[in-house]
């Protein structure tokens, strides 16, 4: 496994396995089946928005994420992570996932960010907002929202939503689907870990697509 601490230039991972089979029918229903983990998510974001806060007092400080703090807030966005991975962010495993914070390696979504010892004192006061409006607009298309009195549902929501039927006539995911809603994914998270200032290295505009975090050939194990 490579050493997240030597690639301070991509501090964060996003690694997915499509499982197989897929049950044809049971992503009709999977939007009732994660409701106890939306209940148990809003509270902890909650608290993310709550411990960000204080994280962003001691980085002014100190240049310090404040490690439990780091590990908390890290917990939140895996969990999160393998929710939208199970219902509709991908629909990419049938496997319930668990209540935990932890990092769970057998769960076939895993996330993880590499621990800054410092971080700018500058850039925290403006990176988690105007630095990442360029990001705000792209992402914006990728997961939708509620504008003018409609719902739009986004590039991610469409795309896991083919990606539905197809398994429903066909019994296939379609991989080359996959690998692009998993890239869409990947580039959403790595905004979401700049902006929570769990980083200071500026996402990149690019489309890594496929469950396997790309590497560049010096971090290759």
């Amino acid at each position: 496994m490579t050493n997240l601490a030597k690639t301070p230039d991509r501090p964060v991972r996003v690694n997915a396995v499509l499982d197989t089979p897929l049950s044809r029918w049971l992503w009709l229903v999977k939007w009732i089946l994660v409701i106890p983990h939306y209940v148990v998510l809003f509270f902890l974001w909650i608290a993310f928005m709550l411990v960000s806060v204080v994280a962003f007092f001691g980085i002014l400080f100190t240049e310090r994420y404040p490690r439990s703090l780091f590990d908390f807030n890290l917990g939140v966005m895996r969990w999160s992570w393998r929710v939208a991975y199970y219902s509709y962010g991908a629909l990419g495993t049938d496997r319930y996932p668990p209540f935990s914070l932890g990092e769970e390696p057998d769960y076939p979504a895993r996330l993880d960010v590499a621990y800054p010892e410092r971080l700018s004192r500058g850039l925290v006061l403006v990176k988690w907002w105007l630095l990442a409006i360029p990001h705000y607009i792209v992402i914006g298309f990728f997961l939708g929202g509620f504008h003018f009195g409609w719902w739009d549902g986004g590039l991610v929501a469409v795309l896991v939503l083919i990606a539905a039927v197809a398994m429903a006539f066909t019994e296939q995911y379609p991989r080359s689907l996959f690998d692009l809603i998993l890239g869409l994914n990947r580039w959403v998270l790595r905004v979401a870990a700049y902006v929570a200032l769990m980083t200071d290295t500026y996402p990149p505009f690019r489309l890594d697509m496929g469950g396997t975090e790309p590497y560049a050939p010096e971090d290759r194990p």
